[in-house]
């Protein structure tokens, strides 16, 4: 099992090595620059000339990528805001606490939506009430986030004045984006533990349980959510590192200051630092839930650890 996590965090670091490669890349590839962007039309080419050295920006592509990657591994430096001068660790520091609390509270509830409509239609399988619940969870997954966003801000906060539009001043800014984020994650984590249950339900060390005389109850804590769960963990881990990494359409429309809405200021400002080190934040996050995931199934199914080593 050592052996496979080494191999792992090598792997990680490799693979931000690769996303800061190709980030940088792309975003040089793009037309206009941060000098334009700052400058506005109106500069004339000698001003913009001289901002792009000021910034840097007249240098070659592989000399600036060198000086980026040698400040990062070397001093652990994202270098500076091209728009605000500000450190971007700085940055990223004061939005990524934003992002972990609506992160935490959409996999939350996701969670318990998605558990309590799959199990309820696993243990109703082939009832009308298994046919709702399923397409309840089809509903929500088809549904695109940026149009639940908007009924949900048009029903709860514009018509019905329940809950505010947009901000995070109080615990009730959180509900909105937090369901919205929630609800396809909730549909395939239901329709996951349906089909797991379903097939756990089969097996033969279920049917001895019942012939043991255990409780229908005791056999679905004990002996059947256990096995059941192995694959949700991963979507699990899969969909709370793509949350972390930054719900763009949702921070946007909810005006919640998180990393997604940061990195989506930093692209029309072609702040090159911050969208390079949203991006590597981003990627960290996703790569080490990914790695968290490898080692809960490894105690969830201790063969998963023995095949690793």
């Amino acid at each position: 099992m050592a052996r496979h996590l080494a191999r792992r965090v090598a792997g990680t670091i490799l693979s931000l090595l690769v996303v800061s490669l190709i980030t940088y890349i792309a975003l040089m590839a793009v037309p206009g620059d941060a000098a334009t962007a700052m400058a506005g039309e109106s500069a004339s080419t000698e001003q913009l000339q001289a901002l792009r050295t000021e910034l840097g920006l007249d240098q070659p592509l592989p000399v600036r990528y060198g000086t980026f990657l040698a400040n990062l591994l070397l001093r652990g430096d994202l270098g500076r805001s091209f728009v605000s001068n500000k450190p971007v660790s700085d940055l990223l520091l004061e939005r990524l606490p934003y992002t972990f609390i609506l992160a935490l509270a959409a996999i939350t509830l996701a969670t318990a939506l998605g558990m309590l409509v799959g199990v309820g239609a696993a243990l109703r399988a082939g009832t009308l009430s298994d046919t709702l619940l399923m397409g309840s969870a089809a509903l929500g997954l088809a549904v695109p986030t940026f149009w639940s966003a908007l009924l949900f801000m048009m029903l709860f906060s514009l018509q019905l004045h329940w809950l505010p539009v947009v901000g995070a001043d109080s615990w009730r800014h959180l509900i909105l984006p937090a369901l919205t984020l929630a609800l396809p994650t909730a549909a395939v984590i239901a329709r996951l533990v349906r089909s797991s249950l379903l097939d756990t339900f089969g097996a033969d060390y279920v049917r001895t349980a019942y012939a043991k005389g255990l409780s229908a109850r005791r056999v679905l804590t004990r002996h059947v959510l256990r096995n059941s769960l192995i694959p949700v963990v991963t979507v699990l881990g899969l969909h709370l590192g793509y949350l972390l990494g930054g719900a763009f359409v949702v921070e946007t429309i909810f005006g919640w200051p998180g990393l997604g809405r940061l990195a989506v200021q930093a692209i029309f400002d072609r702040d090159y630092p911050v969208i390079l080190g949203a991006t590597l934040t981003m990627a960290l996050i996703y790569l080490t839930i990914n790695l968290v995931v490898d080692v809960a199934q490894g105690w969830l199914d201790p063969q998963v650890a023995h095949e690793a080593v």
